[in-house]
């Protein structure tokens, strides 16, 4: 299952969530990437200049890093990926490595949300959390990259029959809630 939507709406508090309801592992680029800027790795040297300034860190590392992770063995039984693919390249990718490891998408959930209750969620959390590519200007940056790039995504999945979309304002258990009927009407 992929969980979708822009920076702020909740996708790392919900793909934890699902996880634990669903008992599979919840997969996030950005806790990858966050780890390797952490421990100061080469891969997070690199990564950290491209988040810093609210880019996309380039998809040749992003699609070895998915690959490992979706190879190990927790992932065999199924998985909650959060945060890719985000290109049209990527998705092309990603059937590539579900392929190689005999998995297919059964669902695509896109949280939404209206972009001033992102921009006022991700700068709080900034403040809240250390977290330097979260000030406003970069978090409205990565609204419009998303809108340009990751955007498009969600048609190809909706042409696939996989995606559905679930309102991503509201309590944690709320959001959930809507998120696990969602997924009903698409894996039936």
């Amino acid at each position: 299952m992929l969980l979708m939507g822009p920076p702020g709406a909740g996708k790392g508090t919900q793909a934890k969530v699902l996880a634990d309801r669903l008992n599979i592992p919840a997969v996030s680029t950005g806790d990858i990437f966050r780890a390797n800027v952490k421990d100061e790795t080469p891969l997070g040297i690199e990564a950290k200049r491209y988040m810093d300034g609210g880019d996309y860190v380039p998809d040749e590392i992003t699609n070895a890093m998915v690959r490992d992770r979706l190879s190990e063995a927790d992932a065999g039984e199924g998985f909650l990926l959060d945060g890719y693919p985000r290109t049209l390249a990527q998705v092309s990718t990603l059937d590539e490595i579900l392929a190689d490891h005999g998995h297919k998408l059964d669902a695509v959930v896109a949280l939404v949300a209206d972009i001033d209750v992102l921009v006022e969620r991700m700068t709080k959390r900034a403040h809240i959390e250390g977290r330097t590519d979260d000030s406003e200007e970069v978090v409205r940056h990565r609204q419009d990259v998303y809108a340009a790039e990751t955007k498009p995504l969600l048609q190809v999945y909706a042409e696939r029959g996989l995606l559905v979309e679930v309102d991503g304002v509201g309590e944690i258990d709320e959001v959930s809630e809507r998120v696990l009927a969602a997924l009903k009407t698409v894996t039936e």
